[in-house]
């Protein structure tokens, strides 16, 4: 299973009250808390939290399927390598 650590600022986002009302929630939760080496405290999404994190996802404005097909394009055009009519760049001839 995945792990998903949030800033209480971003939990918050996601639950929808301030920071001071996230870290209460994630105190009553028993979420647990670890310091990052940014300095900022994150805490472990539990199955409930996650389960709304991805469907926030689900229903932003760029659907999910349409980033991951994004991304195969975009990585399929990227280790296709030069076309022939650029054979001179791959050899460094200008």
């Amino acid at each position: 299973m995945p792990q998903i650590w949030m800033t209480y600022d971003e939990l918050a986002t996601l639950s929808g009250c301030s920071a001071d009302e996230a870290r209460v929630l994630a105190m009553h939760l028993s979420l647990d808390r670890r310091k990052s080496r940014d300095g900022n405290t994150r805490v472990k999404l539990d199955f409930g939290l996650m389960t709304r994190f991805f469907e926030t996802i689900r229903e932003g404005e760029f659907g999910l399927d349409d980033a991951v097909t994004a991304l195969r394009e975009t990585h399929r055009q990227m280790s296709g390598g030069f076309g022939t009519d650029q054979d001179s760049f791959r050899r460094g001839v200008a």
